[in-house]
């Protein structure tokens, strides 16, 4: 099969996670009592999180020296809180989930980028990618249900996320593939914005008191990243 077409179905899968989760929510086919929903947040937290600590810093560190990981890390946190605030002051409280799927988008140029040299490093940033998404959007259904939308109308919002990753792995398979230095760049620019969000808005959101089931959920997806990453790597 050719490199394109493996990136397009990767990504493509990757993305269609999002859609998933919208069906699991809208349809009912999962509880969606309060733990529950605490929980799936923080299970998406921990997959992200694993994702940061064994890929994207790992290829971040291999391409760059010290100034330019700081400079990478710095600019991803400061980017990613600004643009949280400016989604955030305009759209309520929808704005969480959609910074939070927008994360993905980095990711999956550095997907496209880095497939060509290995794609063993493709194949688990799509897994990653798409594990992440799937828990993403399931709780972001009931954040835009929340604030008035109907199921259509979230769907109509949810549905071009599942391409968005397709077309960022594409741009980043031609235009970035070779330039180690710049993918390198966003894997530390991606890290920093994900690990802000990650502390900002969804550990919060993920937390109840007096209950520690969605804190060992946390554990359990980053576990899972850690076992993604031993079984693709």
């Amino acid at each position: 099969m050719p490199e394109v077409l493996e990136i397009i179905l990767f990504s493509f899968a990757s993305g269609v996670t999002v859609i998933l989760g919208w069906g699991l929510a809208g349809f009912r086919v999962l509880e969606s009592g309060s733990t529950f929903l605490h929980s799936i947040t923080a299970f998406g937290a921990g997959i992200i999180t694993a994702a940061v600590a064994l890929v994207l810093v790992p290829e971040g560190i291999a391409g760059l020296g010290i100034p330019r990981i700081i400079v990478a890390f710095v600019i991803g946190v400061f980017f990613f809180a600004v643009l949280n605030w400016f989604i955030k002051s305009r759209t309520g409280r929808v704005a969480l989930f959609l910074v939070m799927l927008l994360d993905f988008i980095p990711e999956a140029l550095a997907l496209g980028a880095v497939f060509s040299a290995s794609k063993a490093t493709g194949l688990l940033l799509a897994i990653y990618i798409g594990l992440q998404n799937l828990p993403e959007s399931y709780s972001a259904y009931f954040e835009f249900v929340g604030s008035g939308f109907s199921r259509r109308r979230t769907f109509a919002v949810m549905a071009p996320f599942s391409l968005v990753g397709v077309v960022a792995a594409l741009i980043g398979f031609y235009f970035l593939t070779g330039t180690v230095a710049l993918v390198a760049f966003i894997m530390m620019f991606s890290a920093g914005g994900i690990l802000y969000l990650v502390f900002q808005e969804v550990a919060p959101k993920a937390r109840i008191k007096e209950n520690r089931i969605p804190a060992v959920v946390f554990t359990l997806g980053f576990l899972v990243g850690v076992i993604g990453h031993i079984l693709f790597a």
